[in-house]
């Protein structure tokens, strides 16, 4: 059986579609396989062949091409390069969180070996350090799972035995329990430059170094959320990575944490260790979480608070560590959660919903849309939190977004913003309403008044309903404000004139 030359050049992206036309037609590779000898057993590919063929590591021939086509009812031509539908090469993440994906077709030109060389040379010409792109795979892999890491989860209920609220006195039993000698150090604030220009005070507030000593500064004292927080994640660090990383460095303000007696190089090379720490340092981060506010009783709270932020108060624990964990114990799961120290300097990110971000952490903005809720509550002096209902455009089509923002201040003093918020569409669907026409008609009428609009009467009452359903208050909130069209950037600015208008 030989493969026709020209089909080697023509069968680029062919692996991907047989691939993923078998995924949507929901068939494993070995009905497959069993439906291709049914047609014609001399041309069936095996189950093997058929890997490594999706794989791109075989190409069919001709015949046992016309066999797969077959079992599909398409012709020949179709698998081939000169018919590159996006949708035939794109994977579907199905229900799965964040951003939409890109095709990494055609497959050969994605292989390790490639990357290994192209990646380096991307983060070179483009000023992103390996740092930064270690968080950016690992806030992918939490988005791509929506913050839903039930081991985590286990190993933080074994050690809290899902106690809410925990004292500081007994994470400090804890703390001994598995082994940490505590150690108080004196340091004030230093101001400081990020990688983007961002001015802050920064202040290291603990760190762990060997010998089991774990060092914290006493201002966190004057703190007890903040303090109970690096406890806990001290603790996650010393049962999850046995106490094995020289890295475990918190400290606040807008620069990433560093250990202090280590200067961190803003190097475009990716460090397979610096990726592992900065993993752990994820773990131990979320195990802090679900330590502080175990999942049950966490959500159970939620629930009878209607997810207000003040929920934190009664948890005992700061507003982010709250709102970082209602992204991850709601049952719904399309949510989104920054944590703003500029307009131009999102510090934490997680778009489990797939949000476009208004901004970044890696590279400055210029022409941010100024109508999110995270950018006017910077900019507002405000310590009430804040519900904001708001429409944008996501890959061709119309989503309602709803967020509650809040305006705090760090250890060092640095006001920053808090924003958890939610994707409607979903829930809207859910109900068996058109969340494209709903979204849609919002849409046109935020276009018709300026870029905010009143929300429609009928709307109104799907999405109170949706509201009541969810058991989220800042949902009715938003509602009762104006909805306001949103964008990613500037340039795709939908409102009537634009915002960024040359004359404007």
């Amino acid at each position: 059986m030989k493969t026709n030359k020209s089909l080697l050049r023509k069968s680029h992206f062919l692996g991907t579609k047989i691939r993923n036309l078998r995924k949507r037609n929901n068939l494993t590779i070995e009905d497959l396989s069993a439906r291709c000898i049914r047609i014609d057993p001399e041309y069936a590919p095996s189950v093997s062949y058929l890997s490594m063929i999706e794989r791109g590591k075989r190409v069919p021939s001709i015949d046992m091409l016309e066999v797969v086509a077959g079992v599909f009812q398409k012709d020949v031509d179709w698998f081939l390069d000169d018919v590159p539908e996006q949708e035939d090469i794109t994977p579907d993440k199905g229900s799965r969180g964040g951003i939409n994906g890109m095709a990494l077709e055609p497959s050969f030109l994605f292989s390790n070996d490639i990357l290994q060389i192209a990646i380096p040379e991307m983060l070179s010409q483009t000023g992103v350090t390996g740092r930064q792109f270690a968080h950016l795979l690992i806030r992918a892999h939490q988005e791509n799972n929506q913050n839903h890491f039930p081991d985590l989860e286990r190993a933080a209920e074994e050690v809290g035995l899902k106690r809410m609220p925990l004292g500081t006195d007994e994470l400090m039993v804890i703390c001994k329990q598995v082994g940490l000698t505590i150690k108080w150090f004196d340091q004030a604030p230093k101001e400081a430059l990020d990688e983007i220009g961002v001015r802050s005070n920064n202040l290291l507030t603990s760190y762990f170094e060997p010998n089991n000593k774990l060092h914290l500064n006493r201002r966190l004292k004057q703190f007890p959320t903040r303090l109970k927080y690096e406890l806990a994640v001290h603790i996650g660090h010393a049962i999850l990575h046995n106490k094995d990383s020289l890295k475990t460095v918190m400290s606040v303000g807008s620069q990433q944490n560093g250990h202090p007696n280590r200067r961190i190089e803003n190097s475009n090379s990716v460090d397979p260790q610096d990726i592992l720490h900065a993993w752990h340092d994820f773990e131990s981060s979320f195990f802090a979480g679900a330590l502080l506010c175990p999942k049950v009783p966490f959500r159970q709270l939620l629930d009878q608070q209607g997810y207000e932020i003040a929920s934190h108060k009664l948890a005992e624990v700061s507003a982010s560590v709250a709102m970082r964990r209602m992204t991850a114990v709601s049952p719904y799961r399309h949510w989104h959660y920054f944590d703003a120290y500029s307009p131009g300097k999102l510090k934490a990110v997680y778009r489990g919903n797939g949000i476009p971000l208004p901004w970044g952490n890696m590279t400055k903005v210029d022409d941010p849309c100024q109508h999110w809720a995270v950018f006017n509550m910077i900019n507002s002096n405000t310590t009430q939190s804040s519900a904001q209902l708001s429409i944008m455009e996501v890959n061709g089509e119309p989503k309602i977004y709803v967020c509650e923002s809040i305006n705090v201040r760090d250890m060092a003093d640095n006001h920053h913003v808090l924003c958890a918020g939610i994707d409607l569409n979903p829930a809207i669907s859910a109900q068996g309403k058109d969340a494209y026409a709903i979204a849609n008609e919002l849409k046109l009428a935020c276009v018709e008044h300026g870029g905010s609009s009143n929300v429609p009467r009928a709307i109104r009452q799907d999405l109170d309903s949706v509201a009541r359903i969810l058991n989220i208050n800042w949902i009715s909130r938003a509602i009762d404000n104006q909805a306001k069209l949103i964008c990613s950037r500037g340039n795709v600015c939908p409102r009537q004139p634009s915002c960024y208008q040359p004359n404007g």
